[in-house]
């Protein structure tokens, strides 16, 4: 079936407050404990890992429970169940009490686990929804393509809205926009046409949080997700500190996140263009490789270095559109091309989740501790912390997206 813009808009604008939650949680984050509130760099990285692993492992459970509920309850149940905690955790975890010690990490750990699950019901609820509606090989990268821009949408604000009216504006917005789209998506977007005898035999069948990975296909990309995935959480942690104390630049971060994922969603068409024509998972492998190639230079600036820096945004946000459209729409197919289509996304989509967020609990709980081992002291010069956190920022990333590369090269998913 081909659907319409509007009704792939009113499906995808849900994205847009998820990703209002992503950016921050994920990048500003640290830097916000840390800095402003003065929690060692450590004790930020170990509730991260903690509440991560945590977030992480319930994940699966909650894509096996969306798709053991009765048929009528549906994905678009399941996201309105996710927003309270997932309001009430993104207020807690950005305006905090006037707490320290104990206290405060204590609120800092709380307030992510309850952000987490809002986030995580919300986004395997969102993500099965999607990849119920179309097996057509064109079809489903144009969905995920409007789903993902309409996430970059809400990077693009996150971006912005804290450096015009601070925490408090992002998150009157995020309050706004995430009850907003939720009454579109729950009135106006597609669902599923698939009869209730399939999806109720689908939901019955053996749903165990593992059965996916049985699947020779899923295992793939299942494997090539996740290196790809840590290659680009490790520079997501660490972008705040790399743009402040090796570039010096504190005050352009905005600009670098903006032009970034402005070259994402402007390149996103074009992805999904060239994934019908040649299948996504070739126009995947291409991406990683240019990815490769743009980012090495990165490990080459130093301070004050704007413009080269500006150019390499540009260039490895061109192939962020790739990363974020193309693996969903391969998992589709993947989904399809096993015969659990129309109720088993849920079981997928929370091992993906899982794996998501083992990326980025590996990337905070490693690379920071790991970071003040070597002598990486946030807002210090020291020449020896600044080498660690080149490294670790620029090369190692192009290392694993290499490595990622590789295993999508080898893997049986072109015919998907």
């Amino acid at each position: 079936m081909t659907y319409t813009a509007r009704q792939l808009l009113a499906y995808g604008l849900f994205g847009l407050p998820l990703a209002l939650v992503a950016l921050p949680v994920y990048v500003m984050v640290p830097q916000l404990y840390a800095i402003n509130l003065g929690m060692p760099l450590a004790t930020v990285g170990a509730v991260l890992l903690a509440a991560r692993v945590l977030d992480a492992f319930i994940d699966p459970l909650l894509g096996r429970w969306i798709d053991r509920a009765p048929h009528g309850r549906g994905h678009a149940g399941f996201v309105l169940l996710a927003l309270p905690p997932l309001l009430a955790g993104f207020v807690a975890l950005f305006h905090p009490p006037g707490l320290s010690g104990n206290a405060l990490i204590g609120w800092f750990g709380a307030s992510l686990v309850m952000v987490y699950l809002g986030y995580s019901i919300a986004t395997i609820a969102h993500n099965s929804w999607g990849a119920s509606l179309t097996q057509r090989r064109g079809e489903r990268a144009r969905l995920t393509a409007v789903r993902e821009g309409c996430a970059l949408a809400g990077v693009v604000l996150a971006a912005i809205l804290p450096t015009l009216g601070g925490l408090t504006a992002l998150s009157v917005a995020f309050a706004v926009l995430l009850l907003a789209t939720a009454g579109l998506l729950w009135q106006r977007a597609p669902r599923a046409v698939l009869a209730v005898e399939q999806t109720a035999a689908l939901a019955d069948a053996d749903t165990h949080w593992l059965a996916p990975l049985a699947g020779r296909r899923f295992r793939w990309l299942f494997a090539v997700f996740a290196m790809n995935g840590i290659a680009a959480a490790i520079p997501a942690t660490l972008f705040l500190f790399f743009a402040s104390d090796r570039l010096q630049l504190p005050q352009h971060a905005s600009t670098f996140l903006l032009l970034y994922f402005g070259a994402a969603a402007l390149t996103l068409p074009l992805w999904s263009r060239i994934a019908a024509r040649i299948g996504e998972a070739r126009a995947w492998l291409g991406a990683m490789l240019l990815g490769v190639v743009a980012f090495a230079w990165t490990a080459a600036l130093g301070a004050g270095d704007m413009l080269p820096f500006a150019l390499v945004c540009v260039a490895t946000g061109a192939t962020l559109g790739a990363d974020l459209a193309l693996p969903p729409a391969l998992l589709a197919g993947v989904i399809g091309d096993a015969g659990h289509a129309g109720g088993r996304e849920g079981s997928y989509f929370g091992l993906w989740s899982w794996m998501t967020k083992m990326n980025l609990a590996l990337a905070a709980g490693i690379a920071l501790p790991l970071l003040e081992w070597l002598d990486y002291v946030p807002g210090a010069a020291e020449p020896a912390g600044l080498v660690a956190l080149t490294v670790a920022y620029a090369l190692l990333p192009c290392v694993l997206k290499a490595g990622a590369a590789l295993l999508l090269w080898k893997a049986p998913l072109r015919d998907v």
